[in-house]
């Protein structure tokens, strides 16, 4: 099985949920620093469908200027744009396999798609 992962070397969280999929046996997985190589925001809305969360819910507040620039209450569109213009504001890691698509926070929630 393949495992895709949007992957942010600086967050732990993130370098957690790689941890667990190079740990598993079979995986072939596939890392994207998503900060040097964004989603579209077709893709950013295809992986939000695929995991069952609007774009505001994957949108990341902290250490971010979102809340600033009105994006929580911004429409899908909107929220998508930014995303894919400034891919700081993606929550990290996303995780998609055959199986579906998970926003890892925490990290386990990766085994739900395994």
């Amino acid at each position: 099985m393949k495992a895709t992962i949007w992957h942010n070397p600086n967050c732990g969280t993130s370098r957690k949920t790689l941890a667990i999929l190079q740990d598993t046996p079979g995986l072939d997985v596939e890392v994207i620093e998503y900060l040097k190589a964004p989603p579209s925001a077709e893709k950013l809305e295809q992986l939000y469908r695929d995991a069952g969360l609007t774009p505001q819910q994957a949108l990341r507040t902290r250490g971010t200027d979102a809340v600033e620039r009105g994006l929580p209450d911004a429409s899908d569109e909107a929220v998508l744009a930014a995303m894919a213009a400034q891919p700081l504001l993606i929550e990290r890691p996303l995780v998609e396999t055959e199986k579906g698509v998970r926003l890892c926070r925490p990290q386990d929630k990766v085994h739900e798609i395994l």
